[in-house]
């Protein structure tokens, strides 16, 4: 690739920290969990082979239409956004860092020394590792700055073919478990085998087993990053309560997770220069390219526990519409003369309420939220009870949704 650094004073370091921020500057890149495909400046396609199966009984004289099983060849695309690093600085702002190598004479005719560009590219380097960890993993491709591009997450959630993970657990040990039980038996023994979790779902996951003194580690050290041999990963920029299985190395024929990237190709690669002949301040300009994607769905195993923030949903799960409900007083009472009462309830859908009632003196009718009660009055008899009682049962058309309503009325006076 091409490289243009427009300042005379320019040395070796500081290419090779930037070629290494460019495409090994970030957590997940630097625990070899990614297979990054460097100098691309377009597009590449990750290539993918399935076999049907072939073993069937020994023939003596075979022909074609004996033939058995099939290649079916598909790829994964790979397609780097461009997106860049700018920032514009004035030197002198920075003497403390690099006056032991300030030239003598007129500080106007000084270049920027090589020393200091190395100590503000350090910072620089850092800051660039660390939003790129978090595209890796999270990224959306949008139209501001902080959607440069896809992440291995929004990735997966278009793979129609990842495996969906469903578990009601809120223990780390019981959501591994469930992760665990649909790893294809074909991965659950391989090397690469990783799961990622986030550091708070780890601690998690330690704080269980440390509780468990008999058999892990004491309060003192930290339980191996193992569940039943499998080794754990955990990334900053993961989100929390998310777990994923799959097949993580920087080899292409033994990993699932793929990134290309490339600092761009043309011929103004990299600029350290002032802005302008007549200025003092400086810039830095690194112009890169990067996309993620996985190979195979079916090595993607995802056990999504974020609630309503999920992204990974059972596209066959049936989801069970919430049922709605009544909110209003659930009793009345009402005096022995004839009469009529309203009450308003309120459905958490906005729909109005149905009424009905097991009591032949009382009627019930609404319109909406309202309930109007008619009642007859409950004249005095020695031989009756001071009060009687009927239920009414408010709903809503078209659910299942219900609320009892206690009418009580209390009989006259001798």
């Amino acid at each position: 690739m091409a490289i243009n650094i427009q300042n005379t004073n320019y040395n070796g370091e500081v290419l090779e920290r930037l070629l290494t921020v460019a495409t090994t500057g970030n957590e997940i890149v630097g625990k070899g969990l990614i297979c990054v495909i460097p100098n691309v400046s377009k597009k590449v396609s990750i290539p993918r082979l399935r076999t049907g199966k072939m073993l069937q009984k020994r023939k003596e004289n075979p022909v074609v239409t004996d033939s058995k099983g099939d290649f079916n060849y598909s790829e994964k695309e790979l397609n780097p956004q461009d997106f860049m690093a700018f920032t514009v600085f004035n030197p002198r702002n920075f003497e403390q860092i690099w006056r032991p190598w300030q030239p003598k004479g007129d500080l106007v005719f000084s270049e920027l020394p090589p020393q200091a560009q190395n100590a503000l590219l350090d910072a620089l380097s850092k800051q660039v590792q660390f939003e790129l960890g978090g595209h890796y993993v999270n990224g959306v491709y949008g139209n501001d700055d902080d959607h440069l591009f896809d992440g291995i997450l929004t990735q997966a959630a278009k793979d129609s073919d990842i495996v969906i993970v469903t578990s009601a657990a809120t223990k780390m040990t019981d959501r591994l478990s469930a992760l665990r039980g649909q790893i294809p038996v074909a991965l659950i023994e391989n090397p690469n085998l990783r799961i990622l979790m986030s550091p708070t779902d780890f601690n998690k996951y330690d704080d269980e087993l440390t509780a468990r003194q008999s058999k892990n580690r004491d309060e003192t050290t930290r339980n191996a990053k193992l569940y039943k041999d499998i080794k754990i990963e955990t990334l900053a920029a993961w989100p929390e309560d998310l777990l994923v299985a799959t097949l993580c190395s920087p080899d292409a024929m033994t990993s699932n997770v793929f990134a290309a990237v490339n600092l761009q190709d043309d011929e103004h690669v990299i600029k350290i220069d002032r802005v302008s002949p007549m200025s003092e301040l400086y810039f830095f300009k690194m112009l890169m390219k990067a996309d993620t994607n996985i190979a195979f769905g079916e090595e993607f195993i995802v056990l999504d526990s974020r609630g309503a923030g999920a992204v990974f949903v059972d596209p066959d799960a049936e989801t069970a519409e919430p049922v709605p409900t009544i909110e209003g007083a659930a009793s009345l009472s009402l005096p022995a003369t004839s009469g009529t009462a309203q009450r308003t309830y309120h459905t958490s859908n906005g729909a109005g309420v149905t009424a009905e009632t097991d009591a032949d003196w009382l009627e019930v009718s609404t319109n909406g939220g309202k309930v109007t009660f008619a009642y007859q009055a409950y004249a005095y008899d020695a031989e009756g009870d001071a009060t009687r009682s009927a239920t009414v049962t408010l709903g809503i058309e078209g659910t299942t949704a219900t609320k009892s309503v206690t009418v009580t009325q209390a009989m006259a006076g001798e």
